[in-house]
Order: C-alpha cells, then structure tokens, then sequence
C-alpha cells in the first residue's frame, strides 16, 4: 500500500522528462527555417552575393577577360564630380520629393473620400487602384498618348479648356522631368490611399465625437484628430514613397529614356547605361553604392525620428 509520503515523490517524476519537451521544443522552432530555408538559400545567391561582388567592382577598373584593377575610390570620385552624375543626382532628389509629396497628398485626399462601409465604394476604391497594378509598360503606352504634343492630343485639348497654350511636355527640357512626376504620382497615389484607407479605420470614432460635441468643425477635427493618429501611417508611407521615388527607373526608361538632353536623367538610368551600354562597370557599381547609402541613411533616419516621437 502506497504511504502519503510517497505520492509528492510521484507527482515530481514528470519533471524528468523536461529535456525531452526542450527537444521538441527544439525541433518546433527549427522546422519554420527548413521550409524556409530554399528561400532563404535563393535570396543569398541573387541578392547578397551581387551586392558583395558590385561593393567589389566599385573599387575596382572592372576589365572583363583581363582581370580587374584596383583603382580605391577613383571610382566614388568619378561619381561625385562628374556633371551627369551630379544632374542625375539633382533629378532624382526633385522626382523624389515631388513624387513622394504629391502621392502622399493626393493619397491622403482620396482615402478621406473614399473612406466608409457602403456598398459601392469597393467598386470605386478597385477603379482608382488600378493603376498601381497596372503594368508598367502598359502605363507609359497610355501616357505617351495622353502626353501627344499635337495640339488636338488630350493633355493639350485640355489645357486648351483653360486657356492655356499646347506644350510638349515629354519632348521639351523644361517640362519633361514635371510630366514623369506627373506619372509617378498617378501611379503612387492609389498605393498610398489603401494604406491610409487601413490607418483611419484604427482612429479611435469617439475622439471625432467629444471634438464635434466641442464645437470643432470638419477641418479641424481633421487637424486635430485624424492627422495627429495617422503619424505612424505617415512615417511608413514617407519611407516607402521616397524609397521609391530614388529608385525610380521604369517609368523615366520607357517614357523619356533620359531625354531630352539628360533633362530627365536619373542615377538608375546612368548606371543601367554606364554598366550595360559603355561597360564602366566600375562606376555603375559606385553609383548603385551612392544609391544604397541614400536608401539607408533614408530609412534609418525615418525610424530614429519615430523612436523621438515614441518617447
């Protein structure tokens, strides 16, 4: 017969077992990166290694089949003083900025306008996102033709409706750069309106309640209310849109190439044509480094400046 005394010393058996569950455990937390591991594998091989090998080629006179010299920052300098890289520089700062105020704006405006849970506005919301997902290609055709510098195209028949003269817009220097953004900002500002669409559903309604019961009108609950819970929000589309905006390359490819002039030359397309047409690839590669640190120092400054507010 089994004594009182016995029976804690039962109940504690169960413990030896621990070294078991800790290995269970380990084999929980090991399986996610086995299946994630080809992934993981495919992502070094064409992401990181080319990174290595293009920081490597930018130190270096890269001579294909006749081995690369080292040049240090030769390269880096290029970059820094030579005028078409300094005015690719100036145009992707002002396609940057004006590409990630203007979607930022517009995309604030539409999902104010478009917010709400009534029936139709899923058919309205999918009509004005389309051209986020449209193809690219597909984009540029329909601009080319929007942007015909007849005087009977469409841009210049509208503008013809306010009284103002017909314009070249891609074909001229002075306005070729405006009419991309115009694009870019087309393109950008339905991205940025889903995600502001998502922010105001987290505004807190009784907030909106107690100002309205104070007497406050539609702009400044606006002011007061809807922007000061939207700064998160506005953080990670301020660094999405201007991440964007300095990569910039598709657009300004198929719809000017760079030109008139260089009027539209942006760091992507000098380096595509510095790399793959004049075979510097040294210098591309230290202008994609240029890029990168931008990117980052971009990026990082976002997140200090969120940490500030957050204390």
């Amino acid at each position: 017969m089994t004594s009182l005394r016995e029976a804690p010393a039962r109940r504690r058996a169960p413990a030896l077992g621990v070294p078991a569950r800790r290995g269970r455990g380990a084999r929980a937390y090991a399986l996610p990166w086995l299946f994630l591991l080809p992934a993981l594998i495919l992502f070094a091989v064409f992401k990181f290694a080319p990174m290595v090998r293009a920081i490597e080629m930018s130190f270096h006179e890269v001579r294909p089949y006749l081995g690369d010299r080292w040049v240090g920052a030769d390269n880096y300098s290029a970059v820094v003083t030579d005028d078409a890289f300094r005015s690719a520089i100036w145009h992707t700062v002002v396609l940057a900025v004006g590409q990630t105020g203007g979607s930022l704006v517009i995309g604030l405006v539409l999902a104010l306008l478009l917010e709400g849970a009534a029936r139709h506005l899923w058919f309205v919301r999918t009509a004005v996102f389309l051209p986020t997902v449209a193809a690219m290609a597909v984009v540029a055709e329909v601009w080319r033709l929007i942007y015909y510098p007849a005087p009977d195209g469409i841009a210049n028949t509208l503008l013809g409706w306010i009284g103002m003269g017909p314009s070249s817009f891609l074909n001229a220097e002075d306005t070729s750069l405006w009419s991309v953004m115009a694009v870019g900002i087309w393109r950008g500002a339905p991205y940025d309106m889903m995600i502001f669409i998502a922010g105001l559903a987290g505004v807190d309604r009784t907030l909106y309640e107690a100002s309205a019961a104070d007497g406050a009108g539609p702009l400044r609950r606006l002011w007061h209310v809807t922007l000061p819970s939207l700064r998160p929000v506005f953080a990670i589309l301020f660094t999405l849109a201007a991440i964007r905006g300095l990569r910039v390359f598709t657009e300004i490819f198929l719809l000017t190439n760079g030109g008139p002039n260089g009027s539209t030359e942006v760091l992507m397309t000098l380096i595509y044509k510095l790399g793959l047409e004049r075979n510097e690839l040294g210098i591309a590669a230290a202008g994609s480094m240029v890029l990168l640190g931008a990117t980052v120092v971009l990026t990082l400054t976002v997140q200090a400046l969120r940490r500030r507010e957050a204390r």
